[in-house]
Order: C-alpha cells, then sequence, then structure tokens
C-alpha cells in the first residue's frame, strides 16, 4: 500500500505542479494552472534562514546572499529554491496518511506530529549538505539527488511503519 501511495501521489504532483527551477529565487509555480508560487519561494526564504541560524548557532560562519544561496566563508555555497522546502514530502506523507488504516482523531494528530518530523528532517538534510559542501563542494549532487532523496523517502516509510504497527492498528488490534 505505501509503495503504490507514494508513486502514485509523486506522479500527480508531477502532473499538477509546475514550477522553473532555473535556480531563481522568485520562481513561477504553479498548481493546475494557478499561481502558487509565494508560499514555495516564501519557505525556500524561511528555510534558507533558518538553515543559517542553525548552523551559526553551532559555531559555522554562514551567510546568505540575495539569490537565497547559503555560503560558506570560502566561498562554498548552496542555492534553495522552492524544491527544496519539503513541501513535496509533506503533500506525500499526508497522501500515504489518508489511505492508511485507522481512527481519524488519532490519524489527524498524527498527521500533524509527522509535518513536524518532515520540516524538521528536511532542516537536517539541508543543514547536513550545507555542512559538508564547505569543503567538499563536489559531494553535493550525491548528497542532495541520491543519499538523501532516498532517506527522505525511508524517512516517511519509517514514520508509516510507525503508524502501522504501533499507533495506528492499536486500537483495532485490541478487538481482535
Amino acid at each position: 500500500m505505501f509503495a503504490l501511495v507514494l508513486a502514485v501521489s509523486n506522479l500527480i504532483w508531477k502532473f499538477i505542479i509546475q514550477g522553473d527551477e532555473s535556480m531563481s529565487i522568485q520562481s513561477k509555480i504553479t498548481c493546475w494552472g494557478a499561481d502558487v508560487s509565494a508560499p514555495f519561494n516564501f519557505a525556500a526564504v524561511h528555510i534558507a534562514q533558518l538553515v543559517k541560524s542553525v548552523l551559526n548557532a553551532l559555531g559555522w560562519q554562514i551567510s546568505i546572499d540575495a539569490s537565497n544561496t547559503i555560503r560558506h566563508v570560502n566561498g562554498h555555497g548552496t542555492q534553495i529554491i522552492w524544491a527544496c522546502t519539503g513541501i513535496k514530502q509533506a503533500y506525500i506523507f499526508i497522501c500515504i496518511m489518508f489511505f492508511s488504516q485507522g481512527e481519524w482523531k488519532r490519524k489527524m494528530v498524527y498527521i500533524l506530529f509527522g509535518l513536524i518530523c518532515v520540516y524538521c528532517f528536511n532542516l537536517f538534510r539541508i543543514s547536513f549538505i550545507m555542512v559538508c559542501v564547505e569543503h567538499h563542494k563536489d559531494w553535493f549532487s550525491i548528497l542532495h539527488e541520491y543519499i538523501f532523496k532516498y532517506l527522505f523517502y525511508a524517512f516517511i516509510f519509517l514514520m508509516w511503519m510507525v503508524w502501522e504497527e504501533n499507533v495506528g492498528g492499536v486500537r483495532e488490534k485490541k478487538y481482535e
């Protein structure tokens, strides 16, 4: 069930959400043709500011330039665009939970908890990548496109498994 909902929700996203990933902070993003750029662009700036704050608090000297690129003092950096926001992963998590079994009241609480976890994982993901690119800028592609992309989906799978095994099915198991 997880794999089917993941695949279908990802496919739906690709058809209804269209956006320019040309590394612009003011990208135009549409949903069924309607302009939904503002929340995505706001989220990109927000996550960049948050990563900067977290890494500065941990001792890294990070700055953000006008293109929403997070930079180390040595000049290495990464631009945070709308696709880096974790909104797609949050949408996929909601879809997976929507089709999971369980009491709706508990499910809604778990979805809220899960969205906070997705947000925190995305913050960790971008922060970790930023720390690595300080001295290894050539690691960006493998970390971003392969390792963390699949770790993000593994994390969502883990949250779904926790729901299925420990939270969502608890009430049903009592009556068996």
